[in-house]
């Protein structure tokens, strides 16, 4: 009964239904429970409760309080705003009506002022117009005032200002105004210019310009100059600084010659008005003996043309840096007196180039002899006389696609044939430095140091072309070039198979070898680096390469010759193991005996007065001392290098697994076997490097293993045979480290566990234990 009652007090009571409500039986269950001794708290629970109570209740009273006058204030503020709507509406209503009212009240008047703005506006415009037409006309009275006083300084100066007027109405519709501008600037330029230019014509003569004499390279030749030479100067200076001021007005009036837009030359302005007036003479003199009929104009001889361009320029430098850079400087007018000279008379030759080449272009020795006297001024032209790059010049004329793809098959042409020669040489395969040690180091072959000069030569015929496009075309033939020289080594090569060690091979493998290297320091070139930057932007836009290849060509992780480099290096390699293999096959056989000497019944160390070299071991040490020397002789150190190590990797593992494997030995064979092999197998390479046993680890830690004491074997191999147990039963790496620390302890590094078990079972000197 008892459980049946605490079970039904355990039931939860509606608290609608119930006397006590079940949240408050449940608050005296957890605050005062079955403990009386605790209802001494219900003093404090009743006073907490009655705080809470009256804080409640005033919450209640508040809230109560202020929903009503929110509401009650927002509804009034809505009022507001529907009574303040309204009026704006009403207010907007008679606006609208007020406005209506006075657009029609207002509209005829409208139209009478649009007329007469429209009338003001005529009358502006036709004030303007007469306002231009009295300044241009008040400048032309100034210029004939100016002419008739014989100010012409201020006349020129007045002219300018003219000409920057007509500048100034370029944008105007007014065609009979720019006509007017136009023809005014026109009629005083040239009275300015005529009067200008016969007085420094004038001038010249008494300079004696220009300087074409063999020896006149100087004012007034060799003569003394004359008393008034100062006054000549001066009045020089003048002239020309007044000439400067026609400038603007002469580039309006005058349309320079310019060459077919097919040869993209770079912008560049008029040349200076003074310095046209100084080059008329040069000018006739070229177009006088270049053009026509003249014996000096013939199509196989235009280094005439282009010395003489460059004696012009020669003989008149002094002149322009002393005389008229001054002058310029003075005026403030930025321009380089030299170049300015330069670029004018290039203009000559570029015209002469442009009219010239279509009749050679088909005639492979003229024209061919053409590009290379246009290359040899073009040096010259920069080197000697500082001209720009970029200035127009001879390369854009060469650049021209008719021209350079005509170009690109003579250079073509040629080098081939000068491959063909290279190679039938008697000289092809010798070196020309073969006396001379020091020059000797990569014993390069004739034919291959001749190629890659030739390559060299290409590279500074083509470097100084304007468009990076046309010096990538460039680079393609020279990777063609490569390529093709490759094949015909590589022709060569097979033919001179059966003898690897040959000369000849020996030969072609220094020739690929260094044509790879130098390839190799080209890549890293200020020049090729440009070229690859081009590369990449062209194959970023054409899509040729994958991400792989763009990425490694913008980080420089290749070149532009990597394609060739990695076919050179792959056919060095070839041929260096081909050579290997015909070395090793001869020390194989030459240890045919070697393989079969009794190790396992030779004399102990102790039963022999003097160790000495098996008998057996002489052919194979002879044969790699032949081999070496006459290879170390023939190819390069890094070859030779490579191919000692190669054969060192061979012979180390022959020894190990062709004879050391499969013999037994007993205490005398393996100190006979580490004495064939650390003093005289080992010695060999000792000229090639500062520790030979490195390269042959297999034989070196297998002489440790066969030559310990039996006390160290018998050890060793207990530490062995508990790690295999070990292994079988726990892990892996709870085991190892113990034997492999007892190997490494014996200087063995190179040799597993498993290789060391097998070669001390091949010994025989174990003790009798009876067993």
């Amino acid at each position: 009964m008892e459980a049946l009652d605490s079970r039904k007090e355990r039931i939860p009571r509606d608290p609608e239904s119930c006397d006590i409500p079940f949240y408050v039986s449940e608050f005296v269950e957890r605050e005062v429970g079955t403990d009386y001794e605790s209802l001494s708290k219900l003093g404090r629970l009743i006073e907490q409760l009655s705080e809470n109570k009256a804080k409640l209740e005033e919450q209640v009273l508040t809230v109560s309080s202020e929903v009503p006058k929110r509401i009650q204030k927002a509804l009034q503020n809505a009022e507001d705003s529907k009574k303040s709507l309204n009026q704006l509406l009403e207010k907007e209503s008679l606006l609208y009506d007020s406005i209506n009212d006075h657009l029609m009240t207002s509209k005829p008047w409208m139209e009478d002022l649009g007329v007469l703005i429209s009338q003001i506006k005529e009358v502006e415009r036709h004030l303007a117009y007469l306002k231009w037409i009295s300044q241009i006309e008040e400048l032309s009275d100034n210029i004939q005032q100016y002419l008739m006083t014989n100010n012409v300084p201020e006349a020129a100066t007045t002219l300018a200002t003219m000409a920057e007027v007509d500048i100034k109405l370029q944008e105007s519709s007014c065609s009979h105004l720019l006509s007017f501008v136009r023809s005014t600037v026109q009629f005083w330029h040239k009275i300015l210019k005529d009067k200008l230019s016969s007085d420094f014509e004038e001038t010249l003569n008494h300079l004696h310009w220009p300087f074409v004499g063999p020896t006149q390279s100087q004012p007034f030749g060799l003569a003394t100059p004359p008393a008034n030479a100062q006054e000549i100067y001066t009045n020089f200076e003048t002239l020309f600084s007044q000439l400067l001021k026609l400038q603007t007005s002469d580039e309006l009036l005058t349309k320079p010659k310019q060459l077919p837009e097919k040869y993209i030359l770079p912008p560049s302005p008029p040349i200076i008005l003074p310095m046209q007036i100084m080059l008329a003479p040069l000018q006739k003199r070229f177009k006088y003996h270049f053009t026509g009929n003249r014996q000096t104009n013939v199509l196989s001889k235009p280094e005439w043309y282009l010395t003489q361009v460059l004696m012009w320029i020669g003989n008149h430098a002094k002149f322009l840096e002393d005389k008229i850079q001054p002058a310029l400087d003075k005026a403030g007018v930025s321009v380089n007196a030299k170049l300015e000279f330069s670029r004018a008379l290039v203009i000559l030759i570029l015209e002469k180039l442009a009219a010239d080449i279509p009749c050679l272009l088909y005639d492979d020795n003229l024209f061919c002899h053409l590009v290379d006297e246009v290359l040899l001024f073009e040096r010259e032209l920069h080197s000697v006389h500082g001209y720009l790059n970029s200035l127009p010049s001879c390369m854009h004329i060469l650049s021209e696609e008719t021209c350079f793809q005509r170009w690109l098959t003579v250079e073509r042409k040629f080098a081939l044939q000068k491959m063909d020669s290279m190679l039938s040489s008697e000289a092809a395969w010798i070196s020309q430095y073969k006396d001379i040690t020091d020059v000797d180091e990569m014993k390069v072959p004739d034919c291959a140091e001749t190629f890659m000069t030739l390559l060299l030569v290409i590279t500074d015929r083509y470097k100084h072309l304007p468009a990076a496009a046309r010096k990538l075309q460039f680079l393609e033939l020279q990777k063609e070039l490569v390529d093709d020289f490759r094949i015909r080594l590589t022709q060569v090569m097979k033919e001179e198979t059966r003898v690897p060690l040959a000369f000849r091979y020996c030969a072609i493998l220094n020739a690929v070898n260094y044509i790879a290297t130098v390839l190799a320091d080209w890549a890293d070139n200020v020049f090729f680096l440009q070229l690859q930057q081009a590369a990449l932007e062209v194959c970023a836009d054409s899509s040729a390469l994958n991400k792989l290849q763009l990425g490694q060509l913008a980080s420089m992780e290749s070149s532009v010759f990597d394609d060739m480099i990695n076919l050179l290096e792959r056919l060095k390699h070839d041929m260096l193991t081909r050579q290997v293999e015909h070395v090793f096959r001869e020390v194989k056989e030459a240890a045919r005996m070697y393989k079969k000497e009794r190790w396992l019944s030779l004399p102990s160390q102790s039963e022999q007065a003097v160790m000495s070299l098996s008998a057996t071991a002489c052919p194979l040490l002879m044969t790699l001392r032949d081999q070496l020397l006459q290879l170390e002789q023939q190819l390069c150190y890094s070859l030779f290098k490579i191919f000692w190590q190669m054969l060192a990797e061979k012979v180390d593992l022959f020894i190990y697994q062709e004879i050391i494997l499969a013999n037994h030995f007993n205490e005398g064979g393996a100190a006979q076997l580490q004495f064939d092999m650390t003093r005289n197998l080992f010695p060999l390479f000792s000229h090639y490097c500062k520790r030979p046993e490195n390269y042959f680890k297999h034989i070196k830690e297998a002489c440790i293993v066969l030559n310990l004491n039996v006390g160290s074997a018998l050890l060793l191999k207990d530490v062995l045979h508990s790690a295999t147990e070990n292994r079988a039963e726990t892990t892996l790496n709870s085991s190892q480290p113990t034997a492999m620390a007892a190997l490494n302890e014996l200087g063995i590094y190179k040799l597993a566990q498993q290789d060391v078990e097998i070669l001390l079972n091949l010994r025989t000197n174990w003790p009798n234990t009876g067993k």
